[in-house]
């Protein structure tokens, strides 16, 4: 992504990305971060306070931090735009939009809301909705839907300078989701976030009312069991919901950035919902992409964070598996 970016002009800030620790307890998962990190070949190192001073001035850490100074930021809709022109450009691409998926005709056939479309081979990376589709071609019969809501703060323009590029708390290795962290955008603005608050539809885009449709009650549902089925889902379900509320965002983000005020925090506009699905059967969500396959065509479900950072490096791993076919 990032030659991508570079080759198209496109917005490309390396300002890197610290990962810290607020007790002894974490420093563990902090080293475990920096195997895995080796063994992906990826550039981290661990870093005492003083070096995380030179770095991130204002972010605080217990004993260690991991640096990862590859770390970029860029802006998704640039490279969106650029990507669709060279598609289009080819002149061996069709793009449609507001096509929705209907059931697989057989035969290489898909049936959709803009007429039927006839294939060699399809693949299914309709983030949310993937698992539906897969279901269709019976597959991922045990997993089901269970999506997140992220919503985010951002910090004021005039308090922005609190942080540098990017700092993040070590993850809960029992739940997927990163925990509430500081990112400074490519266009520089500092946003605070996400939350991860069970969400009751697949696209539930409203910050102030929740969205509902005919799959609410199901999600409800798996919610529900999963409530006291799954440790780490019912410490999220208990703890996230409240993040809707300033003052304990603030409380979050103050233990990586103990200079944060509440006050600092304003409302964004940005929100996202994570395509998380569960493994029902096990009653577990999802660690990692699933990649589901036959014959003629292959299904990316739970295309979760990172999905969109790993999206052009997936993609050639997906045209590895797919081409000799």
């Amino acid at each position: 992504m990032k030659a991508f970016c570079r080759a198209k002009g496109l917005s490309l800030i390396e300002s890197g990305k610290v990962i810290v620790t607020r007790n002894e307890s974490e420093c563990p998962g902090l080293e475990d971060l920096k195997r895995r990190a080796d063994a992906c070949g990826a550039s981290a190192r661990l870093i005492d306070p003083r070096e995380l001073a030179r770095l991130e001035p204002h972010a605080a850490t217990h004993r260690l931090a991991l640096h990862s100074p590859e770390t970029a930021v860029v802006n998704p809709l640039e490279i969106l735009g650029a990507l669709r022109e060279e598609l289009l450009d080819s002149g061996r691409v069709r793009l449609e939009c507001n096509c929705a998926f209907l059931e697989s005709g057989g035969d290489g056939k898909a049936r959709t809301s803009r007429g039927t479309i006839d294939y060699s081979f399809l693949v299914n990376a309709a983030g949310g909705h993937a698992d539906l589709i897969a279901r269709e071609f019976g597959l991922a019969q045990d997993y089901r839907s269970l999506p997140f809501k992220g919503i985010y703060r951002e910090v004021t323009g005039a308090r922005s300078f609190l942080v540098r590029g990017s700092i993040y708390p070590v993850p809960d290795p029992r739940n997927p989701f990163l925990g509430v962290h500081f990112t400074r955008g490519a266009d520089g603005v500092v946003t605070v976030g996400p939350t991860a608050i069970p969400a009751f539809h697949r696209e539930d885009y409203n910050l102030r009312w929740p969205r509902v449709g005919k799959e609410s009650p199901g999600i409800v549902m798996r919610d529900a069991v999963l409530l006291f089925a799954n440790a780490g889902f019912r410490s999220a379900a208990l703890t996230e919901p409240r993040m809707y509320l300033n003052r304990f965002v603030h409380a979050a983000a103050r233990q990586l950035v103990p200079d944060l005020r509440r006050r600092d925090l304003v409302p964004s506009s940005k929100v996202g919902v994570r395509a998380q699905l569960v493994h029902w059967p096990s009653r577990s969500l999802a660690m990692d992409f699933l990649v589901i396959e036959d014959r003629t065509a292959v299904h990316v479900l739970n295309a979760i964070s990172p999905g969109f950072t790993s999206s052009m490096a997936f993609a050639r791993y997906l045209a590895a598996r797919i081409l000799p076919l």
